[in-house]
């Protein structure tokens, strides 16, 4: 449960305050943290000492830990609320910030939540609810500032100081026409140095291109990479501008997909809680162990077919790891490589040829030197030339297989609406097992008869 922002003292505290369930020395030392530090405060503590700090968090504060905490513990504050409750906890947050909170109740619960806002905080929220959340649409926020091209920026000026305060980064505001169509940006800097005589649409920026509400999470991060964003406008199929995605939701989004991909190579939930019941824990790594299970019982098979061989030769049981390793880890880098430049966009037809060939070239290469110092090894090992042939050749085999495997597989995977990250890693696994297994005793079985 420990925080970099408590000292030692302030942490033996609150653990002995916990532990008393001492409302009030609990509320006194976390009072002064900042909303992100006592979110992660409370993602570090176990279930039950969650609840006891969450509910001695002051009403004011709880909005802006709630979006802090990841969706997973979210969501487990949120079924215990009401409506009136989850209404009031997000009030005053960011739309986009709202809306993500939304997504972790039910339908019906999400409408009796909408009845008990304003109707303008209502109407900003449904607007945004409306896209999926993985879309510009669903990450944008609507809180926009927008001028028409004919004003002064003297007028712009005044306008901006008749706000109370401005949206969290805001580094531009956003040109329209009469019809609300998305013209350009009007950057602050160029407000602020610029003779404030002149019109908006003598200073305004006309290359920064607007992002369709369609667009992917993805594509819009890859966005704000390629020309370093701040911030960006979000119209519809008709121009018109919805709002606004800000490099803050970006970030968020890379995280997001890091821990996907992290997560994934082990078949587990990227938003999973790291202090997760035994309950909901178990479903999701039982289902991917039985998938591995039937995966090792193939590899099994293909060996039990060649037992004879085996019992010929016992030193082949010795080495056959060594065959099924090597592919595996190959393979392994070979997909790494291929799901990254997928998620970068990088990958297409016309050049998915010249990724495959130079696979295969590093995977003969690579096969070719470890197949002589293998075979070598093996042969000193075991005083037989054949078995060292016969490894030799199986890695060779097995190395362009992990390379061809590992850059089909997580293509054919997208193309089946299958996430690369989640069951990439898996099936690559079993194709060079049970292919190096194939290999490696079909050649024994061919030199001993």
């Amino acid at each position: 449960m420990y925080d970099d922002a408590l000292t030692r003292e302030q942490f033996h505290e609150l653990s002995d305050a916990v532990a008393q369930d001492d409302g009030a020395r609990i509320r006194s030392i976390i009072k002064h943290l900042p909303p992100v530090n006592q979110a992660r405060l409370i993602e570090s503590s176990t279930p039950p000492t969650r609840r006891l700090l969450w509910a001695n968090i002051a009403d004011e504060t709880q909005p802006e830990v709630l979006t802090e905490l990841s969706e997973d513990i979210q969501s487990q504050f949120l079924e215990r609320m009401e409506a009136s409750e989850v209404a009031a906890a997000t009030e005053g947050l960011e739309t986009d910030d709202i809306v993500d909170i939304l997504q972790q109740l039910p339908e019906n619960v999400i409408q009796d939540v909408l009845q008990e806002m304003s109707w303008q905080d209502r109407h900003r929220v449904e607007r945004v609810l409306s896209f999926d959340e993985d879309t510009a649409g669903g990450l944008m926020n609507t809180d926009t500032i927008t001028v028409r091209p004919k004003f002064t920026l003297d007028v712009v000026l005044r306008y901006l100081r008749r706000h109370d305060d401005l949206p969290n980064t805001t580094d531009s505001l956003f040109v329209v026409n009469s019809g609300d169509e998305y013209v350009g940006t009007l950057p602050l800097s160029r407000v602020l140095t610029s003779d404030p005589s002149m019109t908006v649409r003598e200073v305004m920026v006309t290359s920064v291109e607007p992002i369709i509400a369609t667009a992917t999470d993805r594509e819009v991060a890859q966005l704000f990479e390629r020309n370093d964003l701040v911030s960006a406008p979000v119209v519809d199929s008709n121009g018109c501008l919805l709002g606004r995605i800000t490099i803050d939701d970006v970030v968020d989004v890379i995280r997001e997909d890091t821990d996907h991909n992290m997560m994934g190579l082990a078949g587990l939930d990227d938003d999973i809680d790291t202090f997760a019941t035994v309950r909901k824990s178990l479903p999701r790594r039982a289902l991917w162990l039985s998938i591995n299970l039937l995966a090792a019982f193939t590899s099994s098979t293909v060996i039990k077919m060649f037992e004879a061989t085996i019992e010929q030769v016992v030193a082949l049981a010795i080495l056959m790891p060594i065959v099924a390793s090597m592919g595996g880890v190959a393979g392994n880098q070979t997909l790494t490589v291929v799901i990254r430049g997928m998620a970068l966009g990088q990958i297409s037809r016309s050049n998915l040829g010249w990724l495959l060939r130079r696979e295969l070239t590093m995977g003969l290469i690579n096969g070719i030197f470890f197949a002589v110092s293998v075979g070598i090894m093996s042969y000193f090992w075991f005083g037989a030339w054949t078995l060292g042939l016969v490894i030799g050749l199986a890695l060779i085999f097995n190395l362009l297989n992990a390379a061809i495997a590992g850059t089909v597989i997580p293509l054919v995977l997208k193309s089946m609406k299958i996430d690369p990250a989640l069951a990439g890693g898996m099936i690559q696994t079993t194709a060079t097992d049970v292919l190096g297994f194939l290999s490696f005793l079909g050649l024994a079985t061919i030199f001993y008869g």
